[in-house]
């Protein structure tokens, strides 16, 4: 591979693909690279050492492949280990966090819900977050166990994921939030069910499509976006777990008119 050619992306697992699709969406002259770290997923359970350890992992990995930018794909990872990333490699790191921000400044109930890793819920950086935004908002912070490991496994529409939902979004509900962070990049990937489970005047929020805007504009800061197609653009999907999942969630955007039916992806097992 090219060097310096690819924006990196990786996440402790399959979740990041729903930041990556932002991305090839909105950058259609980019080529990426993507870690899915299923065989580590989840990172919410893992102290700040481990999550330090797999980041650092997957960045050298990604370097190693071509990467001029790394996104973070995980909420989790972001939380616990960019600062350490960005202090001890010369490349732009993009993170991702929740979208706390957005929410309690919109709210008109003044009562959101965070669903989010046990990681990510108890990371420095998110409370620091929480406390700059959150003074006069009710804040109901729930973790989702048990969620990552369901999507990863390709059981996002199953009984068992309701029934977690049903039990996760009830405390939100009787405190009646306008608004819904999610702070997990895998559960975009519930989108359908939180809409039905949820009131309608809730709006859910992630952040794939801010996470891809920023990436565009580093690019363009750093003055290595590609304005022009000199190369053919391709997409390389890995996973040290298996790919069934990963392919499945390719065609369903594909089919949903997400991702171009022509667009080179290659999905494929390595072990990291």
């Amino acid at each position: 591979m090219q060097k310096n050619q690819y924006i990196g992306v990786f996440d402790s697992g399959i979740g990041g693909i729903s930041i990556w699709k932002e991305i090839v969406q909105l950058l259609p002259l980019e080529s990426t690279i993507y870690l899915a770290d299923s065989k580590h997923a989840p990172y919410g359970g893992k102290s700040q050492e481990e999550i330090t350890q797999l980041c650092i992992k997957n960045t050298e990995i990604l370097l190693q492949l071509g990467a001029k930018i790394i996104v973070v794909a995980c909420n989790t990872a972001t939380t616990n280990a960019i600062d350490y990333l960005r202090a001890n490699y010369n490349v732009p790191f993009i993170g991702i966090e929740p979208a706390i921000k957005p929410a309690a400044l919109q709210s008109k109930n003044k009562s959101i819900g965070i669903l989010a890793t046990k990681g990510t819920l108890n990371s420095r950086l998110f409370s620091t977050t929480s406390q700059r935004y959150t003074k006069e908002i009710d804040t109901i912070e729930v973790i989702g166990t048990g969620l990552v490991p369901l999507i990863e496994q390709g059981k996002i529409d199953s009984d068992e994921t309701k029934k977690l939902l049903i039990n996760y979004l009830a405390p939100m509900i009787e405190a009646n939030i306008d608004y819904l962070v999610l702070g997990c990049s895998h559960y975009p990937f519930l989108l359908p069910i939180l809409k039905e489970l949820l009131p309608k005047q809730v709006t859910i929020i992630d952040s794939g499509e801010a996470v891809a805007k920023q990436t565009r504009a580093i690019l363009e800061q750093e003055k290595t976006i590609k304005t022009e197609a000199l190369q053919p653009v391709k997409h390389h999907i890995y996973s040290n777990n298996v790919i069934d999942v990963l392919e499945a969630i390719i065609i369903r955007f594909r089919e949903s008119g997400h991702i171009p039916q022509k667009t080179a992806i290659e999905v494929s097992y390595k072990d990291f």
